[in-house]
Formats: structure tokens, sequence, C-alpha cells
């Protein structure tokens, strides 16, 4: 952590945008300074009211896993090698990459209280309960097991979201369509960043960080909301029943879990690591078949047919 962090202010102004110049909420929402204002409303509810219902109800659990974050930058602050006392480093990447996803919530919670299809109280009630119930991603403070679950949960929120605009899209949505492209963007850059990172601890710690790597894979990749539920149940049955939306709308699949384990063999060049201890290499081993064994288990998955009334949708 101490060689990578000596430059982490290159890689801040690499893979950061300052609030100057960054886009903001406002910028993708009606203005409610405008005399269009009520007009602009009326036509983004009526393009809200064709959103399919699977669809919706995913847009609607990634908004509140986006409002979960100050679980995520908590958890950031309590990794090994992270002075919160700094102004500068690893705490200044973490705050400012905060300051950056926040936008998102902001953004998509507004669109959503607009939208006039969503109970809003519910929706605040579960996004209340996942704050307050956390999440375990088997990490611990490990920052190179923390860095191979970054590289890949960035990426797949990158895949949601992105997908959920191109859906919207293609019904004329292109407000929405907007938005999620938009938030994409950020989750893809994001990424790059924590790809970035870990390729550098390649270079220094190549055996560590091909251990960490195996074991967040054997452990598998926890979404950030499966602790999510609904008033009323117990913990993690909304995350079940939001998996399944995101499974039968193709917004985020089993197939995409294994094509984002692919990019990051590829992304970093595992196939041809050297200097690996003995216990490195079976790792590489594990790894390098891994998608295959997954799009095995893949090919037996049965998504329900059965549609979950969501308690945070009105219609």
């Amino acid at each position: 952590m101490q060689t990578l962090g000596k430059s982490m202010d290159k890689l801040l102004e690499k893979f950061l945008v300052s609030p100057d110049k960054n886009w903001q909420p406002t910028d993708m929402l009606p203005n409610s300074n405008s005399p269009e204002f009520l007009d602009e409303v009326k036509e983004l509810q009526e393009l809200a009211m064709e959103i399919d219902y699977d669809l919706f109800a995913v847009l609607i659990g990634d908004t509140i896993t986006e409002e979960a974050l100050p679980t995520y930058q908590s958890w950031l602050m309590g990794l090994d090698g992270v002075d919160q006392g700094e102004r500068k480093g690893w705490t200044q990447w973490i705050r400012a990459w905060t300051a950056e996803e926040n936008r998102h919530g902001d953004m998509l919670n507004k669109y959503l209280y607009l939208s006039g299809r969503v109970n809003m109280k519910e929706m605040e009630i579960s996004t209340q309960y996942l704050i307050g119930d956390g999440f375990d991603i088997h990490t611990a403070t490990d920052p190179y097991k923390n860095f191979v679950y970054t590289s890949f949960q960035e990426i797949a929120t990158n895949v949601s979201h992105r997908r959920v605009g191109e859906f919207v899209n293609k019904k004329g949505n292109n407000q929405l369509a907007k938005m999620c492209a938009f938030v994409a963007a950020d989750e893809a850059r994001h990424a790059n960043a924590y790809k970035e990172f870990v390729r550098r601890i390649f270079e220094i710690d190549p055996s560590e960080m091909m251990l960490a790597f195996q074991y967040m894979m054997k452990k598998k990749i926890t979404m950030p909301a499966h602790f999510l539920r609904e008033s009323g149940d117990k913990i993690g049955d909304a995350f079940t029943y939001f998996s399944d939306a995101a499974q039968r709308s193709n917004v985020y699949t089993a197939d995409d879990y294994t094509d984002i384990l692919k990019s990051l063999l590829k992304d970093w060049d595992i196939a041809n690591k050297t200097g690996l201890n003995e216990q490195a290499e079976k790792a590489r081993d594990y790894v390098m078949a891994l998608p295959g064994r997954l799009q095995r288990i893949s090919e037996r998955i049965v998504i329900p047919e059965f549609q979950h009334e969501f308690k945070w949708l009105t219609v």
C-alpha cells in the first residue's frame, strides 16, 4: 500500500474529475425554477409508466444500492494502510471517490420521486435497512482483496446501469437513458482506477496479489446489496427477488459475472504473470480455469418466472 500510495497524486488526477467540471444531478432533471417544470415532470412520468415492471424494480434496487454509500466509505476507510487523519493519498482518494459516487444516488432518487411510480417511504425504509445492515464481502481489511472486489464490482455496476439505459432508450426514454449512461461512465472510470491499483500491486507483490485474487473468486464476489430487504421482511429477502428481476430483464446475469472475470484475467494478463511462488502458481491455475466452470454452472440455472410484487412499486 505504501509503495502504491506514493503515486496516488497522479492517479487522482487521472481517474477523478473536479466538482467544478463534473456533471451534477440537476443537470439531468427537470429544473424546478423553470416555467416548464410541471410539463417536464408530466412527460417524465408518462415515459416512466412505459418501463417494464422488472426493469423498473431493478432501477429502484440499483438506486438503493447507490444510496448505501455511507457503508462503502466506512468500509474503505478501514483498510489497512489508510490514515483517516490525512488529506492526501488513499484518504483523499476514498473521499473524492465517495463524493463522485454520491451524485448517483441523489440523481436517481430524485428521478424516482418524480416518476409517480414509487412508494418512496417503502424505498426509504429499504435504504435505511441496507445502510444499517451493512454487508459481508469477505475482504476484511486486506487492501489486495478489497481492490479485487472493487475492480469486479465497479464493472458489474457499470453493466447494470448501462443495460437499464440501453433498454429504456429503445422505448424513447432518452432522459433516463442519459442519466444511466452518465452513471455507467463514472463506474467504468472508477473500475479502471481499481484495476490499475491491482496491476501495480502485481508488479511489486505478484504472489500475494494472485493469492488474494484466488481467495476472492473462491468466496465469490458478493453484491453490495446482498442484505437488501423490504419492510417487514428478513434480511436479504428482497435481494433474491431483485436478482431474479435483473436476470429476467437481462440487466445483470450469471453470464455477465463470468464475462467480468474473463475481462479481469485479460486486463491483468494473468496467464503470463511471472515471479510467482508455488502456491501462487496453483492460484493462477484456479482462476484461469474458473470461467469454464462458471459457464457450465450458469447453463443449469433456472430463472424463476414468478414476478415478485415489490412494495417499492405502486404500479
